[in-house]
């Protein structure tokens, strides 16, 4: 078969020393079909965003942007607006025919904390080649909130795949009819499913989405359920089905479909098409066999859009599509699902801020 890993091949990958864990295993870090990859000892705060390049490895590219190093291992500032480098305690010695590809975790990109994965020789964010062996580094820069990290706390997540099994349109189709992926509107299938925004969520309540506050307190990223969601978060409200997104604001939104992705595969988030609007939805792009799945606790879940706007004021309208999601089959069936027995932190959500913030 080919098709993403399932948790108990990434456990084997670490037993045969495919992937060098720099510290013991935490509880839950392995996930249905994702390893969440751990900061290391300390952040390299450089001057700007960088990729290593062919036949180049990051550590002599740190020679030419490096300003300064903070120590993790008792917690330190990551200042927003600034750009940290930070080595990952996970090192990788991946097969031939095996790569990966990475992303932030749910809970970062809520946060508009956009972190991303280079390795050495890397020519691409979050790629990485099959057979890769080397280290792992998580570039960092808050874009809205400045955030206390520390060693061993997870932002980011890996997938690794045996070839690629993405479903085409025919194939999602018939997904669709026999697993119900989508509810609360049309399947619209095309490169992809494709979903919308709601920004009509019923007759009591015109909360639609929130607006990050551009002058706030720093967020411990061990807090949880810890912080006043008024104090960092302006409330989005409409009645008429549409607001205007300001330039380079960062919104927390909802889709209007609830999603389902089926034990057997597992889906990415990806951007719609460029002509629909200068703005860029969803950080964190990975979702997990048996989100949203009845068998794990859910009845569809709705995607909680992540929202940046570019160069211009739009005008975002209930029910436009702004993104897709690409559907690919398992390698194997994971042995555990996203939502059944673990802390699945978003099954069955609707709008939601991250776990840092109270209900």
């Amino acid at each position: 078969m080919t098709g993403v890993l399932a948790s108990q091949q990434i456990e084997a990958m670490i037993a045969k020393g495919a992937i060098t864990p720099g510290a013991p295993l935490a509880e839950g870090q392995v996930q249905p079909a994702s390893l969440d990859l751990r900061l290391g000892h300390e952040a390299i705060r450089v001057r700007a965003s960088f990729l290593a390049g062919a036949g180049r490895n990051v550590a002599s590219r740190l020679e030419e942007f490096e300003m300064h190093r903070v120590d993790l291992s008792g917690g330190a500032v990551l200042e927003k607006g600034c750009v940290y480098l930070v080595p990952l305690l996970e090192r990788l010695d991946l097969p031939d025919g095996i790569a990966a590809i990475a992303n932030a975790k749910s809970s970062t990109g809520r946060l508009d904390l956009l972190t991303r994965t280079i390795t050495d020789e890397g020519i691409e964010f979050d790629r990485i080649a099959p057979g890769y062996s080397g280290p792992l580094y998580a570039e960092i820069c808050p874009r809205s909130f400045s955030v206390l990290a520390r060693t061993g706390m997870r932002l980011n997540q890996i997938r690794f795949r045996n070839g690629r099994s993405v479903l085409d349109d025919d194939e999602l189709r018939a997904l669709h009819e026999a697993e119900t992926l989508v509810n609360g509107g049309p399947a619209l299938i095309r490169d992809g499913l494709g979903f919308s925004v709601d920004l009509r969520p019923g007759e009591d309540d015109d909360l639609v989405g929130y607006r990050a506050k551009p002058h706030t307190g720093v967020i411990d990223l061990d807090r949880l359920g810890h912080y006043d969601p008024a104090e960092y978060w302006e409330e989005i409200r409409t009645r008429e089905g549409r607001i205007i997104l300001d330039p380079d604001a960062f919104y927390i939104l909802v889709s209007r479909e609830a999603v389902h992705i089926p034990p057997a595969y597992a889906a990415e988030m990806a951007p719609y098409l460029a002509m629909v609007g200068e703005f860029r939805v969803h950080y964190a792009g990975f979702f997990d066999p048996g989100f949203g799945h009845a068998g794990a606790g859910g009845t569809g879940s709705r995607g909680v859009l992540e929202v940046r706007c570019h160069e211009a004021p739009f005008v975002l309208e209930h029910g436009q599509i702004v993104g897709r999601l690409v559907y690919e089959r398992m390698d194997e069936a994971p042995a555990q699902l996203y939502g059944a027995g673990i802390a699945s932190n978003y099954q069955g959500q609707g709008l939601k801020l991250s776990k840092h913030f109270r209900a």
